[in-house]
C-alpha cells in the first residue's frame, strides 16, 4: 500500500526539523497475512521512521474491527528510514497531524487486502551472513579526544559516530550482527508470494535531507522482487532488526562505497538481494507450517531527572533560541535540556511490547525499541530453534534500550532523553522476556 506523504510534510529522525521537498521513491506499508484453520496473523512493516504504541494500538483495533485479526497476532513495525513522514515528535521535529491521521487507513487496508488474497502456500526459511554493510558506530577514542556528554557535562568512554574526529579513532566497541534471516513464501502452484527479510542496519541515509525515501529498504524490495522475476502482487520485505548501535558509516575507510546520492543504498541492497537468492537454491519448503503467536507487555520504569537537574534545564531553555538553532557541541547541551523537561512530564513507566510468532519451522521476535546488537545476538544464541531473528521498533518505539553495561561507557544512545528514557536495566528485563515467549512457541505444535 503506498503511504508516501506529500511534499510540505514533516520529516523527522533528526536533531532539528526537515519538510519533505523532493519525493526520490515511494513509501509503502507490506503486509502478509497468513491462516491456518481458525488462526490469523499478520505482519505490516511501515516505511517510516518510528511509530508510537498508542497509534500502533489504534491501528491494530481497526485492523480487528475490519478483518478479525486479533491484536496480539499483528506485529506493526518501522523500517526506520529517517526520509519518510513524521507521525512522532522526535527532538525539534513535529508529528505532522495531517499525516498522522491519513496513516492509519492506508495501513489497515494494506492487511485487508492482504487477507482477501490469501491463497494456499508453502514457506522455506533460510539465513545467509552480509557482515560487510554492519559498523558499529560506537568507538574507543584515542588520548586527546573528548567525548562530551551533553546530559551529565562529563566525558564519555566511547563517542557515537565521531564526525571530525577520525584521525582519533581507536577501535569500534562491540560486535555486530551480520546475519540475514529471512522466509519465503510461494504458493503451492510455485508462484511467488513473498520475501521476508530482516538485517541489522540502521539505515543507508546518502540522501539530501528533505527527501523523501524508502532508503535501503524498498531498493531491497525492489532488487530482490527482480531478481526472483515475481509478479506485482509480489511483497519483498527487509524489516530492522537489533541495530541501535549499527551503521554503515565507515569512518576508518569513507572511500569504500559510492559517493553518489542512493548509490549507497542501491549497492547494499544489490549485494544482499544477491545473497539472499542464492541461499534460496538451498533451502527446504515446508508446506505444512504450523502457525502460532504470542504478545506479552512488560511495565518498565523511566529514568528522569532529578529536582536538581530539573532547575538546571529550565534555566537553559530560557536562555535558548530553539527556533533558529544550529546543532554543534555548543548547542546540543540546550536542546537535551529540553529534552529533561519534557522527559519529567511523561509518566513514570510505560508498557513495552513484547512478541513472539511461530510459523512453521522458525520463530520472529518483536520488540518495541531501538535494541542492540548485542542483544539480538543473545536471543539468536539461545533461541532453541536455528530459524529465528528480531524485529526492532515492532508495536511501537520506547527510543535506545541499551544493555545496562553501555551506560558506563555513555555515548548517545545512552543520553538521557525522550530517544533513551527506559531505567538502566530494562533490556536484560525485556529481552529475558521474549526469551520466554519464544521457548514457549518453539514447543507449540
Amino acid at each position: 500500500m503506498d503511504i508516501t506523504p506529500p511534499l510540505g510534510t514533516f520529516i523527522n529522525g533528526d536533531f532539528v526539523p526537515h519538510y519533505a521537498q523532493y519525493i526520490h521513491d515511494r513509501l509503502h506499508a507490506r503486509a502478509l497475512v497468513f491462516q491456518q484453520n481458525e488462526i490469523l496473523i499478520a505482519f505490516v512493516v511501515v516505511d517510516i521512521c518510528v511509530m508510537p504504541k498508542d497509534f500502533v494500538d489504534d491501528v491494530k483495533a481497526e485492523i480487528n474491527k475490519q478483518s478479525g485479526i486479533k491484536p496480539e497476532n499483528i506485529l506493526i513495525s518501522a523500517t526506520h528510514t529517517h526520509a519518510a513522514g513524521s507521525i512522532a515528535s522526535v527532538y525539534l521535529g513535529a508529528a505532522d497531524v495531517q499525516y498522522m491521521k491519513k496513516l492509519p487507513a492506508l495501513i489497515v487496508k494494506s492487511i485487508v487486502l492482504a487477507k482477501q488474497k490469501t491463497r494456499p502456500a508453502k514457506i522455506a526459511w533460510g539465513s545467509v551472513d552480509v557482515p560487510e554493510h554492519v559498523l558499529c558506530r560506537r568507538y574507543k577514542m584515542k588520548p586527546g579526544y573528548v567525548a562530551a556528554n551533553p546530559v551529565s557535562g562529563h566525558a564519555d568512554q566511547v563517542k557515537t559516530n565521531p564526525f571530525g574526529g577520525e584521525e582519533l579513532i581507536d577501535h569500534g566497541t562491540n560486535q555486530t550482527d551480520p546475519q540475514v534471516g529471512f522466509f519465503a513464501i510461494k504458493g503451492v502452484d510455485n508462484r511467488w508470494i513473498a520475501l521476508f527479510a530482516n538485517y541489522s542496519l540502521h539505515y543507508v541515509g546518502d540522501w539530501d535531507n528533505g527527501t523523501i525515501s524508502a532508503d535501503y529498504f524498498g531498493e531491497f524490495s525492489r532488487q530482490i522482487q527482480a531478481k526472483l522475476g515475481a509478479g506485482d502482487d509480489f511483497a519483498g520485505v527487509m524489516s530492522n532488526g537489533t541495530s541501535g548501535d549499527v551503521n554503515i558509516w565507515d569512518f576508518v575507510n569513507p572511500q569504500r562505497y559510492p559517493t553518489q546520492k542512493f548509490e549507497k543504498s542501491k549497492l547494499i541492497a544489490a549485494d544482499i538481494a544477491a545473497k539472499v537468492f542464492n541461499q534460496l537454491q538451498h533451502v527446504e519448503w515446508d508446506d505444512e507450517p504450523g502457525l502460532s503467536a504470542q504478545y506479552d507487555e512488560v511495565i518498565v520504569q523511566l529514568r528522569k531527572p532529578t529536582a536538581e537537574e530539573l532547575k538546571k534545564a529550565e534555566r537553559i531553555i530560557t536562555q535558548s533560541d530553539y527556533e533558529h538553532m544550529q546543532i554543534n557541541m555548543e548547542t546540543l547541551h540546550q536542546l537535551y535540556a529540553r529534552e529533561q523537561v519534557l522527559l519529567d512530564d511523561l509518566p513514570d513507566t510505560l508498557e513495552f511490547p513484547i512478541q513472539a510468532i511461530k510459523i512453521g519451522r522458525g520463530v520472529i521476535g518483536g520488540l518495541g525499541a531501538e535494541m542492540f546488537a548485542e542483544t539480538g545476538l543473545w536471543l539468536k544464541k539461545r533461541s532453541p530453534v536455528k530459524n529465528y531473528f528480531t524485529i526492532g521498533l515492532a508495536n511501537g518505539n520506547a527510543g535506545y534500550v541499551p544493555p545496562e553495561h553501555e551506560f558506563e561507557n555513555g555515548g548517545y544512545e545512552t543520553w538521557r532523553g525522550r530517544t533513551s528514557k527506559l531505567e538502566k536495566g530494562a533490556e536484560a528485563i525485556v529481552r529475558d522476556e521474549l526469551l520466554k515467549l519464544i521457548t514457549d512457541i518453539a514447543g507449540a505444535p
